[in-house]
């Protein structure tokens, strides 16, 4: 990962470019007539109103509260709520919902996922999940730890079968505190504890810096997002074997069967754009810009000698940086590319970029894409979009997070972003964006100091820029 943040990259580059989104349509694949994402227009749900508390700015109508909050609420077991809230997730209950909530531990954080009898995989590793559940209005009932013993668990993302995959962003092998090797996905059950005992980690998904997952209900195949740099990371599709059939336990049935660790076939992304090969998503400017993939396999999917990502040449596959969030919706999986610099080996600069696979024509497509971010401390202007969740009022909802003034955005069906959530707090990163099942509420955590929100107000009435 590039030690220079976006800033110093632009800085050094002297880039400039207007900040904002150039954005196709969301539902289908974007025709000429690509809109200009501004802020300012007749889109969204209004003007942020700042808040009085100073925690986050919303539109008028919209209320939020917190649900947990890092070292201050409490679990069932009395330890406080862990650090770093990130990738999170929901399931409908009688009472509600249950979160399913990741907390991206590395090891200097202060609150740790509490290493519980049966729930731990590495008795050295910090990082883990807790679910919390709330009611219908999203008041916060009890919280306690459902995997425990993993490193630095950053996004994941929803099974068909109803459970939660948490991704480990690391490459980390046991050593020093670590007891075991780590950068595996782990899936989590929302309400039977028994399921989450003895943590297996899925090792036939590979190992190396997770970010996101999509599952497709149909196939049961898994796309997932590396984020790495040096060389940059890649996109990856887990195929189960035959006769696989998804469910809950399935997963965890086939990492322990025999075979289970190299069972089904990990292959890369490689794009092409017409008979050409693209070495790079950045090369991409124009929303409506569509690839042919065709998929390489991973030699070795546990990277005992070489990273993953370090397997290829870059005539082989197709690399990003910092690829993100996951999301499944309309018969395909929605990616995320955070941000790009030539620096870091990207072949065009952007501050953000909204990939959609489709499995049924294999071919990926750009559906927004936000230009260089001028001026990070200038509300209204966007960058780094990281966590992504699809809104059932229509578009997109993502989480920034970038330089400068930080924001929950949405962009509408007709490619138009808007601002959602501001924090007015510090200058943290969104994470989690996902809705409860009913739609009601807008569940999305401020990593740090560490607060789960619960958003409500009249989302029906989103301003979509010409089409509903």
């Amino acid at each position: 990962m590039t030690s220079l943040s976006r800033r110093d990259l632009l800085a050094r580059s002297g880039v400039t470019a207007m900040g904002l989104a150039f954005a196709g349509s969301i539902d289908t694949v974007a025709g000429p007539r690509a809109a200009l994402a501004d802020a300012g227009s007749q889109v969204g749900y209004g003007p942020l109103v700042p808040d009085p508390a100073g925690i986050l700015a919303l539109p008028k109508g919209f209320s939020y509260k917190i649900v947990a909050e890092t070292g201050k609420t409490t679990l069932v077991t009395g330890e406080p709520t862990p650090s770093d809230p990130d990738g999170t997730a929901n399931f409908r209950s009688p009472t509600g919902a249950t979160l399913v909530n990741n907390h991206e531990v590395g090891g200097s954080e202060p609150f740790r996922v509490p290493a519980l009898p049966g729930l731990t995989y590495d008795p050295g590793a910090g990082g883990g999940t807790t679910n919390i559940e709330v009611d219908h209005d999203g008041n916060r009932l009890r919280e306690y730890v459902s995997v425990a013993g993993t490193h630095n668990n950053c996004a994941g993302g929803l099974t068909p079968w109803n459970t939660w995959l948490t991704c480990e962003e690391t490459e980390a092998r046991a050593g020093g505190a670590l007891q075991k090797d780590h950068g595996y996905v782990f899936e989590v059950d929302a309400f039977d504890q028994q399921a989450n005992m003895d943590p297996v980690p899925l090792k036939f998904l590979g190992r190396y810096a997770h970010e996101a997952v999509a599952v497709d209900p149909h196939t049961s195949a898994i796309y997932e997002t590396e984020d790495a740099g040096g060389p940059n990371g890649l996109y990856y599709r887990w195929t189960p074997p035959k006769g696989f059939k998804g469910g809950k336990g399935a997963l965890r049935k086939l990492a322990l069967a025999d075979g289970g660790d190299t069972a089904g076939t990990l292959e890369a992304m490689n794009c092409y754009y017409g008979g050409r090969h693209v070495a790079d998503l950045s090369e991409a400017t124009r929303p409506g810009t569509t690839y042919k993939v065709r998929w390489v396999e991973v030699p070795d999917r546990d990277a005992r000698t070489t990273s993953v990502r370090k397997q290829f040449t870059d005539d082989q596959v197709t690399r990003s940086h910092k690829l993100e969030g996951a999301w499944w919706d309309k018969g395909g999986a929605y990616f995320v590319a955070s941000f790009a610099r030539t620096e870091d080996g990207s072949v065009r600069p952007h501050d953000g970029q909204v990939w959609f696979y489709d499995p049924e024509s294999q071919t990926v497509t750009l559906k927004v894409i936000f230009g260089v971010n001028p001026d990070p401390d200038t509300d209204g202007n966007y960058d780094g979009p990281d966590n992504i969740t699809v809104s059932p009022y229509g578009g997109v909802i993502l989480a920034e997070d970038g330089e400068g003034i930080q924001h929950l955005v949405g962009v509408t069906r007709s490619g138009r972003s808007y601002p959602l959530a501001r924090n007015d707090l510090n200058g943290s990163e969104f994470t989690g964006p996902n809705f409860s099942p009913d739609g009601r509420v807008l569940f999305a955590n401020i990593q740090s100091p560490g607060h789960v929100l619960a958003i409500t107000g009249p989302w029906e009435h989103l301003r979509q820029g010409g089409q509903r």
